[in-house]
């Protein structure tokens, strides 16, 4: 199926690792040229030099953290400057937490909405008029199941991916007049670095058996019985920022194994 994305430019925050490279290959591989954001340096270019070897679109790299108000105009202004605008925004850029709330301070909180929901607030407000000249585009937040069915040990991560899905269906209301569609998905279990480090954190005490912690949270959760590769979110995400998806809207997809409990 040709997803007619040759040619476009995407920005994907998050991208040098886990669900964000894959997303960049996968854009690559249609021949999207990408801008891929992330912090650490070394990281970075090791994916860029990857996601180029799949051919297709041109690649670039930025080292900014979007969790700050100055990241995100670095991102903005180096789009701008390498490709000339921007047709879509993959807002991946996240992590884990792991605190009780009684225990966990102000600042823990701050970090997370800064780095969760107002990265998404300050690239869309920056990008957005790029996209509009252009004729439109498509903006996707990679919230999580924990938006709504949250797991007990990360209760900021529960709340802001919450809050992300509300700011997805929020910007779709403001910025469809523009032809710009916004949605949100919501994956389940999958096999990162960042839940290989959660689970390594949550059986440091008993053995750090942390392999055996994911197959058991697997088999327990989710009824296909495994975690997603990123590759397979990758897909979904790629379909659905083409204009094979044009009438889609608002909308949070889970992409979760059957994981979600309710209809």
């Amino acid at each position: 199926m040709d997803l007619g994305l040759a040619g476009k430019v995407a920005v994907v925050t998050g991208g040098s690792v886990g669900i964000g490279l894959a997303v960049a290959k996968g854009f690559a591989a249609e021949g999207v040229d990408v801008l891929i954001v992330a912090r650490d340096t070394a990281r970075l270019d090791a994916a860029q030099a990857e996601i180029a070897a799949v051919g297709g679109g041109r690649v670039a790299a930025v080292v900014s953290d979007v969790g700050t108000a100055a990241g995100c105009d670095a991102v903005i202004a180096a789009v701008q400057q390498t490709f000339g605008g921007v047709d879509i925004l993959f807002n991946n850029a996240g992590t884990g937490s792991n605190e009780t709330i009684a225990e966990a301070d102000d600042a823990k909180w701050q970090y997370y909405w800064d780095l969760h929901v107002m990265a998404a607030v300050r690239l869309a407000r920056g990008l957005t008029p790029l996209m509009a000249k252009r004729g439109g585009g498509v903006i996707l937040n990679n919230a999580s199941i924990c938006a709504a069915q949250p797991l007990w040990y990360e209760p900021i991560y529960n709340v802001t991916k919450a809050a992300l899905v509300m700011l997805s269906k929020t910007m779709s209301t403001e910025f469809i007049k523009d032809n710009i569609r916004v949605n949100a998905i919501n994956p389940g279990f999958v096999l990162t670095p960042d839940w290989i480090k959660t689970a390594k954190q949550l059986t440091a005490d008993t053995g750090g058996d942390w392999q055996g912690y994911i197959d058991t949270l697997a088999k327990d959760n989710a009824p296909i019985g495994r975690f997603a590769t990123p590759a397979e979110i990758a897909d979904f995400v790629v379909f659905l920022c083409s204009a094979r998806s044009s009438y889609s809207v608002g909308s949070t997809y889970f992409v979760d194994g059957g994981m979600l409990k309710t209809i």
